[in-house]
């Protein structure tokens, strides 16, 4: 299986960690020895419910048995997409009210730079240095790795970077700008945190020029930061939000929410403004409905910021120097990559899942299941002591 994989499967790097799965189930991947994998990066902030969670299993599977795609997105009313639509504007401020459905985060961020500039009649984008938004070629424009990007140029014009918590670029937001775009925390950058109200300055100055924020949530979003979106932790309502990963526990999703006045932008001059085949899939929109109600109907969502607590109780080395995020989107920062790619593949030797970050090789990612559980937290963390242990020169 791995030869195959290897070479009928198109790779994304020339050293993939070639996990052979079996099965998933809450906080544990299983390989086909059936050896248990202890998951501290879930899908890579994907799966919010762990894996396999039954009640999201049990909301694919029927409605899988009664419909699955019908028509492309907009035309028919499928119960699942309407409800799920309308209990998250129930969750949202007023004027985040309507949400159009697509299939992954890149999609979304390519329907919501269209809509800001259908909008607004303006051009420019502003955006972070160090972002990421995703890899086709809008959402890549507006991502701030060069080296991520050089390879693909000429990229979509129209893009004026900013340094991210910055006050001082703040200025570059002008009545020329059609939007600003930000991860409410930045995610391949190292799980950088706004700090000194920066997200609410920039949020008073696109106010001031006429210009729209759009805040991408893609990883921060559905509880992963203790509220059900980051922006609440910050005082900052964008005009439109990004959302996808963790949305609907593992299944491929997307969607960009704004006021249904700015989305019938995308409705005439010209029709049909944004269309997709396989947003809103009913079967995808039952899960993203099962997850939501699951992280809305319990205390998963509160529970996340003790668990940030037990993390940082336990990973206490001399490697370690820093540990950035919040609630459970945490980066353990260590003294060079090095120590990083030691502490992955060691831990992943031992049977327990961590990952890297895009563009901060001193990071290592910990983004788990929401659901997992203490006692999960505190073996998982002896591991990674083992390894920092273990590492040397």
């Amino acid at each position: 299986m791995k030869k195959d994989f290897l070479h009928y499967q198109a790779q994304t790097s020339p050293h993939p960690l070639t996990l052979e799965v079996s099965r998933a189930s809450g906080s544990y991947i299983y390989d086909k020895n059936n050896n248990a994998h202890l998951d501290f990066v879930a899908g890579v902030s994907a799966c919010t419910l762990g894996h396999c969670h039954p009640k999201v299993v049990d909301a694919i599977t029927k409605q899988a048995s009664e419909y699955m795609h019908v028509m492309v997105y907009g035309e028919y009313v499928q119960k699942p997409a309407v409800a799920y639509a309308k209990l998250l504007a129930s969750l949202l401020p007023e004027k985040l009210e309507t949400t159009y459905l697509v299939n992954s985060g890149t999609e979304a961020i390519e329907g919501a730079l269209k809509l800001a500039k259908r909008a607004t009649g303006r051009h420019q984008i502003v955006a972070a240095h160090n972002s990421y938004h995703g890899n086709t070629m809008g959402s890549m424009s507006v991502s701030g790795s060069e080296s991520q990007k050089s390879a693909f140029r000429p990229l979509v014009p129209g893009t004026t970077f900013i340094k991210f918590n910055s006050e001082k670029d703040i200025d570059k937001i002008t009545e020329h700008t059609a939007a600003v775009i930000l991860e409410t925390i930045q995610g391949g950058a190292g799980f950088i945190v706004p700090k000194n109200n920066y997200l609410e300055k920039v949020r008073a100055r696109c106010t001031a020029v006429g210009a729209l924020l759009i805040l991408d949530e893609i990883q921060p979003g559905f509880g992963r930061t203790g509220k059900l979106f980051a922006f609440e932790n910050y005082n900052c309502i964008p005009d439109i939000l990004v959302i996808g990963k963790g949305m609907a526990s593992g299944m491929p999703v997307g969607a960009f929410v704004a006021s249904n006045n700015l989305m019938r932008n995308l409705q005439n001059n010209p029709k049909l403004g944004h269309i997709t085949t396989f947003g809103g899939n009913p079967v995808v929109a039952a899960a993203s409905l099962a997850t939501l109600q699951e992280l809305t109907n319990t205390n998963l969502i509160k529970e996340t910021l003790e668990k940030e607590k037990l993390f940082k109780k336990q990973l206490k080395h001399k490697h370690i120097k820093d540990i950035r995020g919040k609630g459970l989107m945490l980066a353990i920062m260590l003294e060079n990559a090095d120590i990083t790619n030691h502490v992955v593949l060691y831990c992943a030797k031992n049977k327990l899942v961590l990952f890297w970050l895009l563009f901060e090789p001193r990071a290592v990612r910990i983004s788990p299941p929401l659901t997992i559980s203490n006692e999960e937290i505190i073996a998982g963390c002896k591991l990674i002591l083992e390894a920092l242990d273990n590492y040397k020169k």
